[in-house]
């Protein structure tokens, strides 16, 4: 089987620990223990662990999981919104292609 390793660079793996700290800090906020949103969201603690030290391997569904059990899945949403270098593009009129290019 062929395995796709992750690697991301450091500036986002700082995002990530960013965004770890950031649910970690929610879910103290409210008051809840790690055994808790686990439950809540259907995932182990060691995810939740990995999830709140921003480990780039653990799946976005469980990120999303665990912002659900916080409240804060509208946040979701405001990811693409401001795509300021898309709509830079958009206006200069520039070309493109309903897919990407395809793999040689």
């Amino acid at each position: 089987m062929n395995e796709r390793s992750i690697n991301p660079v450091p500036r986002l793996l700082r995002i990530m620990g960013e965004l770890g700290e950031n649910l970690k800090l929610a879910r103290l906020r409210r008051k809840l223990t790690t055994d808790q949103v686990c439950e809540r969201a259907g995932i182990s603690r060691t995810t939740l662990w990995q999830i709140e030290k921003g480990a780039p391997n653990v799946t976005m569904g469980a990120y999303a999981q665990v912002l659900f059990v916080l409240g804060l899945e509208k946040d979701i949403t405001k990811l693409g919104a401001d795509d300021e270098l898309g709509r830079r593009l958009q206006d200069a009129n520039l070309e493109t292609g309903k897919r990407g290019p395809k793999k040689k």
